[in-house]
């Protein structure tokens, strides 16, 4: 996923906005108490978002594959009731796999 304008704008100010994609032009309404951000901020901002979401690529990949929280429940039963560490190891697993250097899968 690449990180719009649109967020990086929303990231900077809490005023309300409209942009045409089309032109790139940024709709600042005259109700608007603060100045339009400029580009220079934009793109400063874009970058930092896009570097923040990059960098947790591997918590987006490991949400995808730990077992479900009903499966992940009934290990923990199960474990409990039987002094296993089956819910432990699949956690580990899928941790293993997808570090958080974002260097997975291993």
């Amino acid at each position: 996923m690449n990180v719009r304008i649109t967020d990086a704008i929303r990231s900077l100010t809490n005023q309300p906005f409209g942009y045409d994609g089309g032109t790139e032009e940024i709709i600042w309404p005259e109700t608007n108490t603060g100045d339009a951000p400029t580009k220079a901020e934009i793109d400063s901002e874009l970058i930092k978002l896009q570097a923040e979401y990059d960098a947790q690529e591997y918590a987006r990949n490991r949400a995808s594959e730990y077992p479900s929280q009903g499966d992940q429940m009934d290990m923990i039963y199960k474990d409990n009731k039987n002094s296993t560490t089956t819910h432990a190891d699949a956690v580990e697993a899928v941790k293993t796999k997808w570090p958080k250097d974002n260097s997975g899968p291993v």
